[in-house]
């Protein structure tokens, strides 16, 4: 039994964006959904002391959002199973605890209440840098949201975090039917970076070993995906400006992560970190377990 998309929901206009773009992901993929809002409504239920002017409790606010959320889910695919429920916890913990019977996790950019000045809210940074599952930010420009493009963008890394982000990328281009765009910037060594520029031969060394580690790492699962069309690209410049740059054109870009057992700290390198702000579309993060 396939597991469901899971999405946090709260209100805010960036849960809404995920709520649409996950509607179109379960769709198809052929998964269900499931809406999951998170509140500690019980810690301050009777905590305040009640005020002249009522106002509804904790508890009716999480259920009327899950509610509003299931309602819009119904209304743009009917034929689409849903599910949703207000959860008694802190919100990242909550999520947390969904993804461990998740096919991945889903959030909006920037959750209600957090200040609209920031690129990426708290949640989704939280989330996306702890799940053992992946974990998809909605954010981006209307083509990027609205999946124009026909490409999507795996940022190849190194191999050891990288295979599931692979295969993750594959199932999404095959599921999609469009391009998958492999890409691995590579720079040289900081002792051969001077002001006189590379010999030619030394600059194709790197380009071809980068070549070679796509090669390489996508072998399996093209051979899993014959139908998924891939595109194998080496740039040279720092990965982060490489991927934010290219995610312009691209659907869905996915980056692997590093997840170390009983590690409960932040697991989130400096790439995925700049594409969870910066990036033109949504953001897979795909962790790998070592």
């Amino acid at each position: 039994m396939e597991l469901p998309l899971v999405v946090g929901v709260d209100g805010s206009d960036g849960s809404i964006l995920a709520v649409d773009w996950a509607v179109d992901e379960a769709a198809r993929h052929g998964l269900s959904l499931r809406l999951v809002h998170g509140s500690l409504w019980e810690r301050y239920e009777g905590a305040l002391p009640s005020l002249s002017v009522q106002r509804p409790s904790e508890r009716v606010m999480a259920q009327h959002i899950v509610a509003s959320a299931e309602e819009r889910v119904r209304r743009l695919n009917p034929d689409l199973k849903v599910s949703a429920e207000a959860v008694a916890a802190e919100a990242v913990s909550a999520l947390l605890s969904e993804g461990d019977n998740a096919s991945a996790l889903v959030t909006g950019s920037r959750g209600r209440g957090e200040l609209k000045g920031a690129l990426l809210g708290s949640v989704g940074l939280a989330v996306a840098a702890r799940a053992y599952c992946p974990v998809i930010v909605v954010r981006g420009d209307k083509a990027g949201l609205g999946g124009t493009h026909g490409r999507v963008l795996l940022g190849a890394g190194d191999p050891d975090t990288s295979h599931e982000a692979v295969r993750f990328a594959f199932r999404e281009a095959e599921a999609r039917g469009c391009v998958l765009d492999v890409v691995r910037a590579w720079r040289r060594p900081s002792h051969e970076s001077g002001d006189q520029p590379a010999p030619a031969e030394e600059s194709a060394d790197h380009e071809a070993q980068a070549s070679d580690l796509v090669d390489a790492l996508v072998a399996d699962a093209a051979a899993d995906h014959q139908a998924v069309r891939v595109n194998r690209v080496t740039i040279e410049g720092p990965a982060r400006r490489v991927l934010v740059d290219r995610s312009e054109a691209a659907d869905l870009v996915v980056v692997g992560a590093r997840r170390r057992s009983g590690h409960f700290g932040l697991q989130l390198g400096r790439v995925s970190h700049t594409l969870l702000h910066h990036a033109a579309c949504p953001v897979a993060v795909v962790p790998q377990r070592v």
